[in-house]
């Protein structure tokens, strides 16, 4: 038997976790009941800086002898990446693997059976990959697989329909924790990893309570972190882009004095604006980009800590 640590990080989810805890609480029983993990096991919550009663109701759950729930809290909203890899870091010495999922429950828990039988078959590393997209709108469906394409283009390798539903072994835990980088994309570290693993599918759940945290914004900024942590091609894409410009340009200076030679006498306003507003726009595209680049340089060498834990309850480290 394996000892499992759930880890679920929360950010104002007064809504939907005292349904999702109990349903945990309950999964971790039946497993325990059926022989598949051991009594130690435990559930991580993880309170990233919740402004609502996220963090009393952890407290909680936490409160008795008996109670699956172990607790870490974030001296202030970092973002869910951070808090996931806090819950995964205060948990792996206390455990043989964990698990990570969303407090939404969404993804179906009840395929952790799959995730253990994996790990028992020498897997490390076993995630849960979304069997389909049915359930999500054309734009959210289209623009997903898009991305995924694109960082696979870029040469970051990332598991299709993959978010942060896994099972990692401890093996994996210490392994991940030696990469120090500040803009966290687990999604792609874990498979640099390199360790055995394995694919299971499931179906995801629609939200059953609360409202997703997860806004465009936080979304649009995670994928640029997934592209500028892992490849530089984006800068290698400018300079061809600015070769080719070259050429255009030489081309259409060559066909400018033909025109000129020849008597044909070109209007030049309307070539010359396009030709300003072109090359204007690809400067300050090339700018911001490598603006990006040396943005997220700048944060990595201030070695400023990922996360700051206030509080642990229960098995758990303070593991910063």
């Amino acid at each position: 038997m394996l000892t499992l640590y759930a880890v679920v990080p929360c950010y104002n989810e007064e809504a939907a976790l005292p349904d999702s805890a109990e349903k945990l609480q309950e999964k971790w029983w039946n497993l325990m009941a059926a022989g598949r993990i051991t009594p130690n096991s435990r559930i991580t919550l993880v309170d990233d800086g919740s402004t609502d009663s996220t963090w009393s109701i952890i407290q909680t759950l936490c409160a008795g002898e008996n109670s699956l729930f172990c607790a870490v809290k974030l001296s202030r909203n970092r973002g869910h990446q951070a808090a996931l890899l806090a819950g995964l870091q205060a948990s792996m010495n206390a455990c043989d693997a964990c698990v990570s999922l969303d407090a939404d429950l969404q993804d179906d828990i009840e395929v952790i059976d799959r995730f253990i039988e994996e790990y028992e078959a020498g897997c490390d590393i076993v995630y849960g990959v979304r069997e389909d997209r049915s359930s999500d709108s054309f734009a959210k469906r289209f623009t997903a697989q898009s991305y995924y394409k694109v960082l696979r283009a870029l040469g970051v390798d990332v598991i299709f329909d993959h978010a942060d539903y896994r099972l990692m072994s401890r093996r994996a835990l210490h392994a991940l924790s030696r990469y120090e980088e500040t803009n966290l994309f687990l999604r792609g570290i874990i498979p640099e990893l390199g360790f055995p693993s394995a694919q299971v599918k499931y179906t995801r759940q629609p939200r059953q309570a609360g409202e997703s945290k997860y806004t465009l914004k936080k979304m649009l900024s995670l994928a640029f972190d997934g592209i500028t942590s892992f490849s530089v091609r984006p800068i290698r894409l400018l300079s061809v882009l600015g070769i080719l410009t070259v050429l255009v340009s030489i081309a259409m200076a060559v066909y400018t004095l033909v025109r000129h030679f020849t008597g044909n006498t070109v209007s030049g306003w309307p070539s010359l604006m396009i030709s300003i507003w072109f090359l204007g726009g690809l400067n300050l595209l090339a700018l911001g980009l490598v603006g990006e680049y040396i943005g997220r340089i700048y944060g990595e060498v201030k070695q400023r800590p990922r996360y700051i834990v206030e509080q642990t309850i229960g098995n758990v480290s303070r593991y910063e």
